[in-house]
């Protein structure tokens, strides 16, 4: 038997008005990638920042390596051996490759710091993992994959036998995933053991040996992963049996007006010619690969991004968008893909945040109405199941589900008529998505029109009404309900051909 590099056993954490863990128990050998899932809420970050010296636990004993350990903060786990790449990765930007990796173990030569030194050591590094990236390169010039795999690297050079990977592929392209896979499996060869943390199925049955669920912060049950199925894995996060059916033929009548037209948007190099028309009560998805330009039209058409050219019409009226607040008095809302970024306020609670595109209405002459924003706000948690101990509760102690339902709430506030939804789904999990399945088909009963970016095709499958596809800025191919996969991959890969010089 591979040796057991890590035992979690009874582990207990609370914050004020929630118990995040629960009796948790969990276990990794070496050269194992066991995954560890659950809901939005479940308590999966919280066990692996209770690992990690983040967070100190309540109740339980952690063994790691045959030693009992109780870290006080990230340092004492990575001298210990155990690195945790978060989702959201903590990089140094405008720092060279070299200097990320070695931030705080910088080698010197008499006064002056040793780039040599490093860039050398990186070099090393990165070709044993079979990264091909110059340690001299600006981080912020890297792409979301690459900077990834020094995140890895980085781990690596800590001598680390224990990595969590939080969400690694949330933001990665298919490529970048296969080389991210092939790296983990060298890893193992070496015997580090890995803690995976995914929602997408298909990578924890490629990846995993073994599986282990947490629902509302207890244990479960684990899984080997070769010996258990999808929906076993399904019922055991959500306690339900979920169908994600395709959608066979269109929900949207026929004869349904116009509600909005895009003539020929031209945003730079990725919105080229782009023209569309949104009918009242439509589901229209825009699909196609990362880079194809789907987010950049929702950006133009929203006024976040200036737009070169093109014509937008809002039920038959023209309409000049130039910012994000003229598409907003047009009745437009724009749920972004970075929903931490751009979608909510982290430390804000979640009444001020469900109310920020409609604050006006809530502001008297020197004060705003806090009790009508109070009332309105629990209205829209009622509404949208929002799990949170309060209206008053700071977003950023929220769930990634829970704060995108915030995000909608706010543009509902609004009465927004034309909702944007780019990648609603992100780093969400499979209960969370059915019940934001469930919402989008709600507004669009109410009379809502809803354009949905996804790059998860069973999604886009799921839930349009009509797809249109996207490659390299343009709009390459339009399908209806019900189309095949095969189909729309086809149009996303239909490159234009390029006018002899």
């Amino acid at each position: 038997m591979p040796e057991q590099i890590l035992k979690m056993t009874g582990v207990s954490k609370s914050f004020p008005g929630v118990k995040a863990l629960k009796d948790v128990h969990f276990d990794l050998f070496a050269g194992e990638v066991h995954a560890l899932m659950g809901e939005n809420g479940a308590g999966k970050s919280t066990l692996m920042k209770v690992l990690t010296g983040i967070y100190q636990r309540d109740e339980g004993e952690i063994a790691c390596f045959g030693e009992p350990v109780h870290f006080k903060n990230t340092r004492e786990a990575q001298d210990k051996g155990i690195c945790i790449i978060h989702q959201e990765l903590n990089m140094m930007n405008h720092l060279t490759v070299a200097q990320n990796m070695f931030i705080g173990r910088e080698k010197s030569k008499g006064l002056f710091l040793d780039d040599r030194a490093i860039n050398d050591e990186a070099v090393k590094i990165l070709a044993k993992l079979g990264i091909a990236i110059n340690p001299k390169e600006i981080m912020g010039h890297l792409t979301v994959g690459k900077q990834q795999m020094v995140e890895i690297a980085k781990a690596i050079s800590l001598n680390s036998r224990l990595l969590v990977l939080d969400e690694p592929t949330a933001a990665l392209t298919d490529v970048e995933i296969e080389h991210l896979f092939k790296v983990m499996r060298d890893l193992k060869e070496e015997g580090v053991g890995m803690i995976y943390i995914s929602h997408r199925m298909d990578e924890i049955a490629r990846i995993t040996d073994r599986v282990t669920v947490l629902r509302d912060g207890e244990y479960v049950g684990t899984l080997v992963t070769k010996d258990s199925t999808h929906d076993q894995i399904v019922r055991m996060m959500v306690g339900r049996t979920i169908f994600e059916e395709p959608k066979q033929k269109s929900t949207c009548p026929p004869d349904a007006p116009v509600i909005l037209e895009v003539e020929n948007l031209n945003a730079g190099r990725m919105v080229q010619n782009v023209s569309f028309q949104l009918k009242k009560g439509e589901i229209l998805c825009f699909a196609g690969l990362m880079g194809a330009g789907r987010t950049e039209v929702a950006r133009a058409l929203f006024g976040a991004d200036p737009k070169t050219s093109g014509t937008i019409r809002v039920k038959g009226q023209t309409v000049h968008i130039n910012g994000p607040q003229d598409a907003v008095n047009a009745g437009i809302g724009y749920l972004s893909e970075d929903r931490k970024r751009y979608g909510v306020a982290l430390g804000l609670s979640v009444a001020d945040n469900s109310v920020l595109a409609n604050l006006d209405a809530y502001s008297g002459k020197v004060f705003v109405r806090g009790g009508e924003i109070n009332k309105v706000a629990s209205q829209y948690v009622d509404k949208l199941n929002t799990r949170t101990p309060s209206i008053r509760q700071l977003v950023r102690n929220l769930s990634g589900g829970n704060q995108q339902k915030v995000v909608i709430a706010k543009w509902l506030i609004r009465n927004s008529d034309i909702l944007i939804f780019d990648e609603p789904t992100r780093g969400i999990d499979v209960g969370a998505k059915s019940e934001i399945y469930k919402l989008i088909h709600e507004l669009v009963d109410e009379g809502k029109s809803i354009i949905v970016i996804s790059s998860e095709l069973p999604e886009v499958l799921r839930l349009a009404d009509r797809v249109l596809v996207m490659c390299e800025g343009r709009i390459t191919g339009e399908v209806e309900a019900g189309a095949s996969q095969e189909t729309i991959m086809s149009f996303a890969h239909q490159r234009q051909e390029q006018p002899a010089v």
